[in-house]
């Protein structure tokens, strides 16, 4: 069986990038289809795959300042011919879903997310990921487009796998799809309780505007508890200006 994995960028290394390695576990020998590839950012992580890039890979800044490009994606991720594949397994949050596959070749796509800046965050896009100012005033006019495209293309999987019973009920509400649940491969024996309570919380994650760590630096500025923040990411500048150098919050970078 001739088998294709999609995925929506490698820019970043999170979550959505963990369930692909273990894709690509099950199916060593598939390569990955992807928009844009930062082989620096992903520290290592898909090096030795066969990964193929969309025209946006060869656009100045589409790398490292994707988000300026949503009104291009879906031209990009249309472009991957699958012709010659029996299965293609997409993962997805945005983009990916909406490859066009033939009636030969089932499409399957793993959703981590129904797009969320097209629909519940669509009004703090912007704000939230600091655009240039002519950036700013352009995204309203094609985010509607973008919304037509995106429902349009969530008809295009021939099955759609949830990470969650809550990503099933919005995918539900804005995709008017039914969804299976599987949860993401977490290997719990790296995990457990410890017998010996440290005297602080942990947080972690990517430091990302809509992953909200401002609230929890609020709370934890006013208690006074002690906060070790795990990660990076684009917003770890403004979520330190946030902690006001308050010295029971302490930001630990990449571990």
């Amino acid at each position: 069986m001739r088998i294709a994995l999609v995925h929506d960028y490698l820019v970043q290394y999170g979550g959505a990038e963990r369930v692909l390695e273990c894709f690509c576990e099950v199916f060593p020998d598939a390569p990955i289809y992807t928009i844009a590839y930062d082989k620096n950012l992903m520290h290592g992580h898909f090096e030795k795959k066969d990964i193929r890039t969309s025209f946006l890979q060869k656009i100045p800044f589409a790398r490292s300042r994707h988000r300026m490009f949503p009104s291009l994606m879906p031209i990009a991720i249309e472009q991957f011919d699958f012709s010659e594949y029996d299965l293609v397994l997409s993962d997805s949050s945005s983009f990916a879903k909406g490859i066009i596959t033939g009636p030969e070749t089932l499409h399957i796509c793993y959703m981590h997310t129904p797009m969320r800046f097209a629909w519940d965050d669509c009004q703090k896009y912007t704000k939230d990921f600091y655009f240039p100012r002519f950036v700013k005033k352009l995204v309203p006019f094609f985010m509607n487009y973008i919304r037509i495209w995106d429902r349009v293309s969530a008809e295009r999987p021939d099955e759609i796998i949830a990470n969650s019973k809550f990503i099933s009920r919005r995918i539900k509400k804005y995709y008017k799809r039914d969804s299976i649940v599987i949860n993401p491969p977490v290997d719990v024996n790296n995990f457990y309780v410890s017998k010996e309570k440290g005297d602080y919380f942990l947080l972690i994650g990517r430091l990302m505007v809509y992953k909200r760590f401002d609230i929890v630096i609020e709370a934890f500025k006013r208690m006074g508890l002690k906060l070790k923040i795990i990660g990076r990411g684009p917003d770890m500048e403004r979520l330190k200006k946030i902690s006001g150098g308050s010295k029971n919050i302490e930001f630990m970078g990449r571990l």
